[in-house]
């Protein structure tokens, strides 16, 4: 992207930029929630749309001048229900995921009202009622996990909590599950709870749209994503849901909880809606859940021990407690090597989140690299090569000499050709 305006006016925002550009080039990053958006979604972004106050929705403004923001606020709705079929009813605004999630929140809840969602520490999201958010300081919340032995969701279990505890919210979706979310049994257990259930597809949402992960569209009275991570567009939040919750939903989000919507990241959103519409966006995500497979396979050949045994979808969690190193180290060691993941939490951790017994590992960028099978089988060598000697200076350094030579024969912005 042409920078030499910025270079002149601040060359140290500048520098940053730079080196951040150098950082994900150079580095094999394995962060499970991010990913690296296109030329095009970057452009708009960047674009004149930043200048833009548009208060209210397409052609219900709050401002004049507004008329190619309805265009592209119109485009990225309707992009959105084609994309995610059966989609009744679409809101772009939301600036993330945790503000989607605060809309149908404030939409159907009472501060002191009961939210049941998948524990923190066992692979939820900070939105979905811990403590330290404002689900949980608002909400009385409960908590499901998984099993200890098999690391999945047990679903007698979450319909033995619902039928205790009678929430007026039930949630589905994690930050750090592996496996495949049966939508249709959360629902169907809402029901009898008397609840409303909220999907929150944030890291699935590409696999969703696409047909790799089943959708919770038709199941759901709301449905809540993030539009990075592997859908691959702008940072920013989608709420879908039911056409008789829309005009609620609507107002909550503006003027609830926000006020101008940011015109060119929902300009962004747009170009994302489009690009995952092609069939070459349908076969990134399975060569997604593909790399995530070979991958934790072959750390699981390495004598890894991997949340669940495996991964259904873009992600695995790493459980480090045989390995005599904590989630900190391994993320820190393996930084310095050119790998970049982060420490997480695994069910049943003894150690507070700010160490961690484990590491979660996902593949949406190395896929947006073109990266497949064989590159997942090197990098699963390199990271057991790092963790096995995190003191040894010259295996670092040469570890990270091979990043670098594997990042330069699979450059950052290419076009997806999977």
């Amino acid at each position: 992207m042409n920078m030499n305006e910025l270079k002149k006016t601040d060359p140290e925002v500048y520098k940053a930029i730079e080196e951040e550009i150098r950082r994900e080039q150079d580095k094999i990053v394995l962060i499970a929630s991010e990913n690296y958006a296109s030329r095009a979604v970057l452009e708009a972004q960047g674009s004149v749309f930043t200048n833009k106050y548009a208060e209210g929705y397409p052609d219900r403004r709050y401002y004049g001048g507004c008329e190619y923001a309805d265009v592209v606020e119109k485009l990225a709705i309707e992009r959105a229900k084609e994309l995610f079929t059966g989609a009744e009813h679409v809101n772009v605004q939301p600036h993330s995921g945790t503000q989607a999630n605060m809309a149908v929140y404030f939409s159907v809840l009472k501060p002191g009202d009961r939210i049941l969602g998948m524990n923190l520490s066992h692979g939820g999201h900070l939105s979905h009622g811990a403590h330290v958010n404002f689900s949980g300081a608002f909400y009385e919340t409960f908590s499901y996990g998984v099993d200890r032995e098999t690391g999945m969701i047990d679903y007698d279990e979450v319909r033995r909590l619902a039928k205790q505890y009678r929430p007026k919210l039930l949630l589905a979706g994690a930050s750090a599950y592996s496996r495949i979310i049966d939508f249709k049994a959360l629902a169907a257990i809402a029901r009898e709870a008397g609840a409303y259930f909220l999907a929150d597809i944030a890291h699935i949402a590409g696999l969703v749209a696409t047909d790799n992960h089943p959708s919770p569209v038709a199941y759901a009275d709301f449905v809540t994503s993030t539009t990075h991570k592997t859908l691959r567009g702008p940072r920013g939040g989608i709420i879908i849901c039911k056409a008789e919750y829309a005009r609620m939903i609507d107002k909550m989000v503006f003027p609830g909880i926000q006020g101008g919507p940011l015109v060119h990241v929902i300009a962004a959103k747009a170009v994302a809606f489009r690009e995952a519409l092609r069939p070459e966006f349908r076969r990134y995500q399975l060569q997604i859940i593909k790399n995530a497979g070979e991958l934790a396979d072959a750390l699981v050949r390495k004598g890894f021990r991997v949340i669940s045994g495996g991964t259904d979808n873009h992600m695995m969690l790493i459980d480090l407690t045989g390995m005599n190193i904590t989630g900190k180290d391994a993320e820190t060691a393996l930084d310095r090597a050119g790998i970049t993941v982060n420490k997480n939490a695994i069910p049943y951790d003894e150690k507070p989140a700010s160490v961690a017994s484990g590491i979660r590992i996902g593949t949406p960028i190395v896929t947006s690299r073109r990266m497949k099978e064989p590159e997942m089988v090197i990098i699963a060598d390199l990271i057991d090569r790092v963790l096995k000697n995190k003191d040894n200076s010259e295996t670092i350094k040469h570890v990270r000499d091979r990043v670098k030579a594997l990042c330069k024969r699979f450059p950052v912005y290419e076009d997806i050709e999977i």
